[in-house]
């Protein structure tokens, strides 16, 4: 598989691993693979105290327009956004309590308070619970502390149900209502600071493609191709690393088959992985092929990406988010493909919000509403895919700015050179 230095100085700041592969101008697959990486994530950034502070204080403000008297949140995604905390979820309830007015509080089991303290950089208001207890009493007495006798409590969707029941008990005089309106309102437009976490982490998994890319050999499987995948981000610094590799027909369903996948010459190989760095993700994928494409494979190729240029050109501000999906499906029909969901076609939405998690609100589907905002962050991945033959996906991520969409790692031009380059710095 010919392999040029062009092929990974396209690669935007590059760093060490960009310097090294400079300097290897054409190797073999196999001296490229065993190229050391290095970390590029030292000395980034995490989000700050101050910043969550705020993040607080922007929750309060909602939850008054709103008319909510507080939101309690399970560990995850939004309780990491608003507190530090870093937790999991286990049938012992930890809790985070964040009322309209006054200091945050947690909940927690007796034997894990030292634990939970460890990440929190701001609150001092722990109530603890032994096994025998219940959590939600503790729950109601900081609502009750916090002056709250009845009224609204918000609680996300993603909330599990013995909570809802445990709360009703144990305050029953406050209903129960979405908080959605309050962590959307906050978590749907990223600060300067997540834009920047968001770029490091698209800028680790295309490092990791460029490498990978030149390291393809006939007879890998896709496990081995997922391995040295993950092995290169990890490698350049990222966290929770995951691959989704899919070679010749597998590339056809949209997240794989079960079936045998080893690579041989002519097949497509289609690449959907990410990581995070400091809790924010990336997620892009690109598609190869080993060897020379044939007609079909690159027309195929251009189609999807032309399509990716009609959504990121159609995503400006106040369009409402579904129009990008519109767009991208009435070019696609205009070629004979779909209509709708249809295959031959575009199976699945356009793209998803991202941030803290790989898929957040809102996405680009059709009969979405929301207006595109400044902050708003999305993944733009219109495939193709021939059910039984093959198919093709291009993804990478947008954010919008005051003057329209900005690319966080800029799709390549060409199937002959298919890994791309790093949107502007942040």
């Amino acid at each position: 598989m010919a392999f040029s230095k062009r092929d990974f100085l396209k690669l935007a700041g590059a760093g060490a691993a960009g310097a090294a592969f400079a300097a290897a101008g054409s190797l073999p697959a196999r001296a490229v693979a065993e190229n050391p990486l290095s970390d590029i994530t030292a000395g980034v950034a995490p989000i700050s105290r101050d910043e969550r502070l705020a993040r607080i204080a922007r929750a309060q403000k909602l939850m008054a327009e709103k008319g909510i008297d507080a939101i309690l949140v399970e560990p995850g995604s939004a309780m990491l956004y608003f507190t530090g905390i870093r937790w999991w979820r286990s049938e012992r309830l930890t809790t985070v309590v964040i009322p309209r007015e006054g200091e945050i509080g947690v909940v927690t089991p007796f034997f894990e308070e030292p634990s939970v303290r460890e990440s929190m950089t701001f609150g001092s208001d722990v109530r603890t619970w032994n096994e025998h207890e219940s959590p939600f009493e503790r729950v109601a007495g900081i609502l009750k502390d916090r002056g709250l006798a009845g009224g609204k409590i918000g609680l996300e969707s993603t909330v599990r149900y013995f909570v809802v029941e445990g709360l009703k008990k144990a305050a029953p005089g406050f209903e129960i209502v979405s908080a959605d309106p309050i962590t959307l309102g906050c978590r749907m437009y990223k600060s300067k600071a997540e834009l920047a976490l968001m770029h490091k982490a698209s800028e680790v998994t295309m490092q990791a493609y460029a490498h990978v890319w030149g390291s393809l050999e006939a007879g890998m499987t896709s496990g081995d191709i997922g391995a040295l995948m993950a092995k290169a981000q990890t490698a350049l610094g990222g966290d929770n690393v995951w691959t989704l590799i899919l070679i010749g027909e597998a590339s056809a369903y949209p997240h794989g088959s079960g079936q045998p996948q080893v690579l041989k010459d002519g097949d497509i190989v289609l690449m959907d992985c990410g990581c995070q760095v400091h809790g924010y993700q990336s997620d892009i994928s690109r598609t190869f092929v080993f060897g020379d494409p044939t007609k079909r494979q690159r027309e195929v190729w251009d189609t999807v990406r032309k399509g990716q240029q009609i959504a990121f050109e159609t995503a400006q501000l106040g369009t409402p988010a579904g129009q990008v999906d519109d767009a991208v499906r009435r070019y696609y029909e205009s070629l004979g493909y779909g209509p709708g969901y249809k295959t031959p076609g575009l199976s699945h939405r356009t793209g998803h919000g991202i941030g803290m998690d790989g898929h957040e609100s809102v996405n680009f589907v059709h009969g979405e509403t929301t207006p595109l905002a400044p902050g708003m962050c999305f993944s733009n991945e219109p495939g193709l895919y021939i059910f039984g033959e093959f198919g093709v996906r291009l993804e990478d991520c947008i954010h919008m700015t005051e003057t329209g969409p900005v690319w966080f790692s800029v799709p390549p031009d060409s199937l002959d050179d298919p890994v791309g380059r790093m949107g502007p710095a942040i």
